[in-house]
Formats: structure tokens, sequence, C-alpha cells
């Protein structure tokens, strides 16, 4: 298996950034979105991307951003993705958005695809539950940016066929990337720690302990991080993990994932970290 097509389903933050690796890596890319604004947003996203990733990417180096753009289609037809090998769903963390969702995908998506979900915390059973044929859902869970990640974090869900598995590992290494699998369950592994670890940090900020700086300093000089959790809250969306939070927080009903009230009031306020240029930092 060399070539795939793929679709992308929320051409958002990180869906961008998937799309642009997955044309890195020669593939056939369709991201649908919602609406024409939306593609508009997500076009440029990618074109950005495209136009920095040679200073740090050696993939990107031998490659021009235009051939790499002409690889992508952006549509918001749905149906579009019918005939794609792999269909990895990217849209907000939101329950009943993604059920309704799954059941329209259901009506196009092919019966031998692998449909992926990169979701940050829902449970991939829940997710398979939506769909009629449960068996073919999986979880990738992509790192942003997700062509600087070379190790993805895989969700087995009781419903997940080992076919599926097996098919989702093998078009992975297509995209160049190592998988580890993990079993289902709330957050899987990658979130149920790292959202506690962004929280935790803000905390220290909102009890005015250190400033942001100070936090993720002592995390990058004294652990080795390459970023530090504050920094990582910005790059991932404040609203993002505090959806993501909140998600952790009914699935557990366990105290420790109670969100930090300045996350709140950052999002109230609309500092939602590099994607708007302020956060916890000014970008």
């Amino acid at each position: 298996m060399s070539q795939l097509k793929i679709a992308v389903v929320g051409g958002g933050n990180i869906g961008s950034s998937l799309a642009f690796d997955c044309a890195l890596h020669d593939q056939d890319v369709v991201v649908v979105e919602k609406d024409e604004p939306s593609c508009a947003q997500s076009r440029a996203c990618v074109e950005e991307t495209a136009s920095y990733a040679p200073l740090f990417s050696p993939l990107a180096k031998g490659k021009q951003p235009q051939d790499i753009l002409r690889r992508i289609v952006w549509t918001t037809d749905l149906q579009s993705i019918g005939d794609c090998d792999f269909v990895v769903e990217n849209i907000p963390e939101n329950v009943e958005l993604k059920q309704a969702l799954y059941q329209r995908m259901a009506e196009f998506v092919a019966a031998d695809a692998v449909l992926a979900a990169n979701t940050s915390c829902i449970p991939i059973t829940k997710l398979g539950s939506f769909h009629s044929r449960p068996a073919q859902v999986i979880g990738v869970h992509f790192m942003n940016p997700v062509h600087m990640k070379h190790t993805v974090e895989v969700i087995v869900g009781l419903n997940t066929s080992d076919q599926t598995r097996d098919r989702c590992l093998e078009m992975l290494t297509v995209l160049g990337k190592k998988s580890v699998v993990v079993k289902d369950g709330p957050g899987f592994v990658s979130n149920r720690i790292s959202h506690l670890f962004m929280n935790e940090a803000a905390f220290t900020i909102q009890d005015s302990i250190a400033k942001p700086a100070d936090v993720d300093t002592i995390f990058k000089e004294c652990f080795g991080h390459k970023m530090g959790p504050l920094e990582t809250a910005d790059l991932i969306g404040i609203d993002t993990v505090v959806n993501s939070l909140d998600v952790l927080y009914q699935l557990f009903q366990d105290s420790k994932y109670r969100v930090c009230p300045l996350m709140r009031n950052m999002v109230d306020a609309g500092h939602l970290g590099r994607k708007v240029g302020r956060g916890f930092y000014a970008y």
C-alpha cells in the first residue's frame, strides 16, 4: 500500500496540519468543511504551513508548496469521502455534533475504508456506536503539528475489528508514522495525563505563583521537555483544552479534571492561543 486517498473531515487547526502532512507524503487529500469560509480558512492555514515547513522538515525541503497544495481539494460535500481509503474525523469535541456526523458519514463512507476518530477525549467505542459499522471505527490521535510528529496514539475500541486495526497501522506507515496502540478509555493515555498537566499549570498562574514563561522554563530546562505546559495549551488552543477537560470531567466524574477558572475566562475573552495571537503568551 503506497497510494491512498484520504479524507479529512474538519479542516481546523489539527485537520489542516494533517492534510498538509498527508499531501507532503504524496497522498491525495480531500478536506471536507462545513462552509466555504471554513474551506478558505483551512486552505490559508495549509498555505502558511507549506511556506515555512522547509525550514523544519527535511521531507518538505525538496518540494515546492504549490506541488503539495495541488494534492489537496477543499469541499463542503460530505459525499466526497465515498472513494477514500482513510477517513479522519477532526470536528470539535462535542458528542452531539460527532453523533450527527457519524450517522451522516455512514451513508457515504466505503465499507472497506478505515474511519479514524482524531478525538481528544471521547471514547472510541462511544463514537463507533454512532456509526452503522462500529468495527470500522478506530481512534488515531495525531499530535500537532502533524508533519513534525512522527508517532501517533492509536486507540482500539471494544468493537474495532482486527482488520481495521491492521489496515490503519499499514496506512499510518505510508504516512511515515510510528504507532503506539492502546486500549479505549476517556482521554486514552496522552490526554488523560497531558490535560491535567496543562490545567494544573494554569492554576499556578491563577494563584500568582509564577509567570507563564517561568513555568514553561522549569519543564523545558529542568525536565527536558521541548515545550512547556502553557506553550502546549496555546498551541492546542485554550478552548480545545477546556472542552476536553469538560469531557474528561463528565466521563470520569472526578474533580481533578475541573477546569481552571482562568482558562475558562480566557476562552470568554477570546484569548485562545496561537491561532488568534493571544493566549498565555502574545504571538
